[in-house]
This record gives structure tokens, C-alpha cells and sequence, in this order.
């Protein structure tokens, strides 16, 4: 899988546990850590927990794909996903708000995720 498509999949595996603000910020060539940051708010401790463990399951269910580390997933304010060329933060939104890493990374391009059709 190529590091933009596990972003958008990331991405999309955060909204489908009801994540909000997802952002993914290109940061190839402004990091050496990583190429995408994939960025999305969960509303309290266990959200934040539950959209962290359903990227990590269903990514290593659906594509075989593991993290290389994951911090945070005992206090659920901020949970780091990190997939070497990904790197995927889901924060509670005042932790989001402090660390402002939209704002750190200001430069990098902003991936637009691909419309979904609503279900029903």
C-alpha cells in the first residue's frame, strides 16, 4: 500500500468511528519522520481510544498493515498511530488545539479526501 493511499485510508477508517475534522498534511520533503500526518478529533477518552483501535484493527485486518508504534492509548487524550511514512494523531479537540499541529506544519500540502456517497 502506498503512503498516500494508507493516509486516505486512515483517514477514512477514523470518520467511520464518528472522528471529526480529519485533516492529512503532505509532509514529504518537510519531515524526515514521515511523508503524511493524518490529523482527527475525538470528543472524550474512549472516542479517542475507539478511533484509534479501529484504524489499527481494521488496517491490519483489511491490508495486513501494523503500526510501528502506538502512544497514548491509556489515557486517550492524544493517541499517535505511527505507520513510519504515516503518522496518525487522534487528539480530544483542546489537545488539538494546544499542540496546533495544522499551524506546525503550515507549509505542507492539505489531501483532500475523496467524496463518499451517504448511507442509505
Amino acid at each position: 500500500m502506498q503512503p498516500k493511499e494508507l493516509a486516505i485510508s486512515c483517514a477514512e477508517l477514523a470518520l467511520d468511528k464518528k472522528a471529526l475534522d480529519p485533516t492529512i498534511l503532505e509532509v514529504a520533503g518537510l519531515s524526515s519522520l514521515t511523508d503524511y500526518i493524518v490529523i482527527v478529533s475525538g470528543t472524550s477518552d474512549r472516542h479517542v481510544q475507539a478511533v484509534a483501535e479501529n484504524v489499527r484493527v481494521e488496517l491490519k485486518q483489511r491490508h495486513g498493515v501494523r503500526p510501528l508504534a502506538v502512544e497514548g492509548m491509556d489515557e486517550g487524550r492524544w493517541v499517535l498511530l505511527d505507520y513510519g511514512e504515516v503518522m496518525v494523531h487522534v487528539f480530544q479537540p483542546e489537545v488539538r488545539r494546544f499542540y496546533d499541529l495544522e499551524g506546525l506544519w503550515s507549509e505542507a500540502d492539505e489531501l483532500a479526501l475523496p467524496a463518499t456517497e451517504p448511507a442509505g
